[in-house]
């Protein structure tokens, strides 16, 4: 049976993920709007939104949007 090889020294550098954060932030005029952050964490942490409900990951926050409001977009 052959062994296995241990390599020794440096793990080989990896290339992180890019932040798409920038996503969240929209330009009009001279104001900064950011989209909907989490009331328990704080502004830093946006909350995602999808079917029809806002979610936070970190603190596991959520928030229902109503189908009055959903029909009012469409």
């Amino acid at each position: 049976m052959p062994k296995k090889v241990i390599k020794k020294g440096k793990k080989p550098h990896k290339n992180k993920p890019t932040s798409k954060k920038y996503t969240k932030y929209k330009i009009e005029g001279d104001k900064l709007i950011k989209e909907r952050s989490c009331p328990r964490c704080g502004p830093g942490i946006f909350l995602m939104n999808s079917q029809g409900r806002y979610y936070c990951g970190k603190c596991h926050y959520s928030e229902f949007q109503s189908k009055e409001k959903e029909e009012k977009k469409e």
